[in-house]
């Protein structure tokens, strides 16, 4: 089983750009396992306790549980609504959660892993972390990424973060820990070397917060947030689950292909806290997940902020151009670990071009052209003709070209292959011109085969565009008469979809332009 993860979102107000990227990636990654025939588990959820949940709360005057049920809900409809299918939900607030969050910190505390003390010091609110001087910037201060700053005096429960961190070195070195692409692996490197060894605050006392996960042996102390919601990927995936407990079989399952996480959380949470978590627990080198590291979506090189006033929000954009144009732009113009600015105009761009004019174009003029000229019969493309076989090689390319870059993750590269081919498949029309070739009756066999090599071709590539379009590809499908394609593996992807005498149906718009206010 091909167990793919994402980082659980902090349900603390709306989902934006980066949220819904993060979560279509995943689907398409996992939709993409199982057109090569490995079965996926595609896991995600919300991380609902922490201070700033409860500082929100209070400035709206609602209890803090209604407000994590109602912004939750939020997430789940818009998930719903850019079609994307996960196969396991997590909320931190599940009692099966709780449970296994407590046995971990019980078992941690027997082994000695954990001890109590007091300090005094600095604390990020924002980050909800304690600081050292290594947060200071070159000026000596907490920078504005920290937001407000405090300082605190308290007792806290520590666990012992330095007992794990040469270990996590050797596993970063020896690519146990495997953190893609490349240099934000060497960017976690180069952080251990900095940091030096320090323990981890994980807990904060119920006076202060308490709302989150009692610590079963000290019950005056709720679990540290990111102590907590780092579990998730291991409770959900049914580790030390209950007899009775819904969860998927955890040997199934770990470690897990693909964790899913920006840039922003890679260090400390996910590249230290995480993989040393897991080694106090008892695992070992070869049961450590591989993290996916993905970028910013930026605005004119801004990060998005509430103060900046530059949130995209993917629900109004879902709304107004379609679920098609929102999903295939953030899937085209993002390389994996990179930031990119998010671009309205490329958007519209992106979809009238690539899908509108050139594949949705290829697509209805082959059907059409099959249906007014070929009374819409699928001829024979064995054929040797030399630009036959060009187009039949161009596609082999594009199949192989398409499957490298989906292996590493690279699906803006998969698109890329899947255009090439559209824009050989156009190339070709106009080459042998069938709307004219149809006007001398003895050219009439030559205009079906022409118009059944890019038939054909249309039915490759929606098979590959399933992943990131699986509404328009079906729509393709239906188009062809071949709703079994829908089926299809990628080991079942041969030439010859598309039989001799097979009846395609009649040509729709599958990708209709985006109309901007002034082209109206």
């Amino acid at each position: 089983m091909f167990f793919i993860t994402t980082a659980i979102d902090y349900p603390n107000g709306k989902p934006h750009i980066g949220h819904a990227f993060e979560k279509i990636l995943a689907d398409v990654l996992t939709r993409y396992q199982r057109l090569k025939g490995t079965p996926a588990y595609f896991l995600t959820g919300v991380d609902q306790h922490g201070q700033k949940m409860v500082k929100t709360a209070e400035s709206e005057g609602v209890n803090v549980a209604t407000l994590a049920k109602r912004n939750t809900k939020g997430f789940l409809r818009l998930w719903e609504k850019l079609g994307v299918h996960y196969d396991g939900w997590a909320e931190t607030t599940d009692e099966r959660h709780k449970a296994c969050v407590q046995a971990i910190l019980s078992d941690l505390k027997e082994k000695g892993a954990l001890y109590k003390k007091a300090y005094a010091g600095f604390y990020s609110v924002r980050q909800e972390q304690f600081l050292t001087d290594r947060d200071r910037n070159e000026a000596g201060q907490f920078g504005p990424e920290w937001g407000e700053v405090i300082e605190i005096e308290e007792e806290n429960w520590y666990f012992k973060l330095s007992d794990h961190i040469s270990w996590l070195r050797s596993a970063i070195e020896k690519n146990d820990l495997k953190i893609t692409p490349e240099f934000r692996r060497t960017e976690v490197l180069n952080a251990l070397e900095r940091s030096g060894d320090t323990d981890l605050c994980i807990s904060r006392p119920k006076d202060r917060l308490a709302w989150g996960i009692p610590l079963p042996f000290d019950p005056d102390f709720v679990t540290y947030v990111w102590f907590d919601a780092l579990i998730n990927y291991i409770s959900f995936a049914g580790y030390r689950k209950a007899d009775d407990s819904n969860l998927p079989e955890f040997g199934d399952l770990w470690p897990a292909d693909l964790q899913i996480i920006g840039k922003d959380i890679l260090v400390p949470a996910h590249a230290v806290y995480w993989p040393c978590m897991l080694h106090a627990m008892g695992f070992e080198g070869s049961a450590m997940p591989t993290l996916l590291v993905h970028g910013f979506w930026n605005v004119k090189g801004d990060k998005m902020s509430k103060s900046l006033g530059n949130i995209v929000d993917p629900d109004e954009l879902a709304n107004h151009f379609g679920t098609d144009a929102l999903r295939y732009y953030l899937c085209r113009d993002i390389r994996a670990g990179k930031d990119s600015d998010f671009d309205l105009e490329r958007l519209v761009m992106l979809f009238n071009t690539e899908l509108a004019n050139d594949l949705g174009n290829l697509l209805n003029r082959s059907i059409n052209m099959t249906k007014g000229f070929c009374n819409s019969t699928i001829s024979d493309t064995n054929t040797s003709d030399p630009a036959d076989v060009a187009l039949r090689e161009s596609l082999a390319k594009t199949t192989s070209a398409y499957r490298e870059a989906m292996e590493s993750c690279e699906v803006s590269v998969a698109l890329q292959a899947i255009n090439d081919h559209v824009t050989h498949c156009n190339g070709y029309l106009e080459k042998h011109k069938p709307w004219e070739m149809k006007k001398d009756e003895s050219l009439l066999p030559r205009v079906g085969e022409v118009l059944s090599h890019t038939a054909e071709s249309c039915a490759h590539l929606a098979v590959l565009l399933r992943p990131v379009l699986p509404d328009a590809a079906a729509k393709i499908f239906g188009q062809l008469k071949m709703e079994s394609l829908a089926d299809l593996t990628l080991a079942d992807l041969t030439w010859g979809l598309l039989k001799p005498g097979h009846q395609t149906g009649k040509p729709k718009p599958v990708f209709p332009r985006i109309q901007l206010e002034q082209e109206g």
